[in-house]
């Protein structure tokens, strides 16, 4: 019952300031929370640079060709994050919502909800840069089958990318086309 009454409270105060700028501040949280996903590029990153170290240490003469599958497999594994920013920077700079018709605790639990779905993107960032580190380490191990292993890499970091595409698609769909708007 008391955190009924709490909710109850907390929705009356948001309904005490200004439409705008209610939704400006909810873009503002869904902003900050679509960069949380940049955590996931990270560590895929980190963990595919330090498969390279580790593949340059195996065989010194693979490592250019070691390098460049690192460096590939990162900028691969940073698509998660670059979605995130899409998001967040349309949150911060075009956004649609500020503009949308209905009730504003709607629109702007949209706002949080479009940059909160960004947060899948941490498991494409980890997923790929894993991929990425062991392409890294295969193509150290075994230079002359770096074209297969590349191949390989990249499949496998496209599939992995899917759910970051789906959480950039219900942030895209919250923005621009909210059905809940209609069910107003």
């Amino acid at each position: 019952m008391e955190i009924t009454n709490f909710i109850m409270i907390f929705l009356e105060w948001l309904a005490s300031f200004e439409r705008r700028a209610l939704i400006l501040a909810a873009s503002a949280i869904g902003a900050g929370f679509a960069m949380i996903a940049g955590i996931g590029p990270g560590i895929g990153q980190g963990y595919a640079a330090g498969k390279g170290a580790e593949a340059v240490s195996y065989n010194r003469k693979s490592g250019k060709q070691a390098t460049m599958v690192m460096l590939l497999g990162a900028a691969v594994a940073e698509t998660s994050g670059i979605l995130s920013l899409v998001i967040a920077l349309i949150l911060l700079y075009a956004n649609p919502l500020v503009e949308l018709p209905g009730a504003s605790i709607v629109v702007a639990a949209s706002a949080i909800g479009a940059g909160l779905s960004m947060v899948a993107g941490i498991g494409p960032g980890i997923g790929q840069g894993y991929a990425a580190g062991k392409g890294t380490e295969m193509v150290g191990k075994r230079p002359k089958l770096q074209s297969v292993i590349v191949r390989t890499m990249f499949l496998g970091q496209a599939v992995a990318q899917t759910t970051g595409i789906y959480a950039m698609i219900i942030a895209l769909v919250l923005m621009f086309a909210n059905p809940l708007i209609r069910l107003l």
